[in-house]
């Protein structure tokens, strides 16, 4: 019980001392980031899966 109590007494320091926090500008530009990214893919995935549906239904058709 003892080792455990110490692995989160050295967790707690880390965390409090040892770790750098993003500013509140820094995470929201990180989050516009990752944002722009997943549109982005999703733009792409979308094209992509409206061009294959294009050809499949040129090739075979109902």
């Amino acid at each position: 019980m003892n080792k455990i109590v110490n692995v989160c007494k050295a967790c707690f320091d880390e965390l409090i001392h040892n770790t750098t926090w993003p500013t509140a500008a820094q995470l929201t530009h990180s989050a516009m980031v990752v944002l722009t990214a997943s549109l982005v893919i999703a733009l792409v995935v979308f094209a992509m899966d409206s061009v294959f549906k294009f050809i499949m239904s040129t090739i075979y058709p109902s």
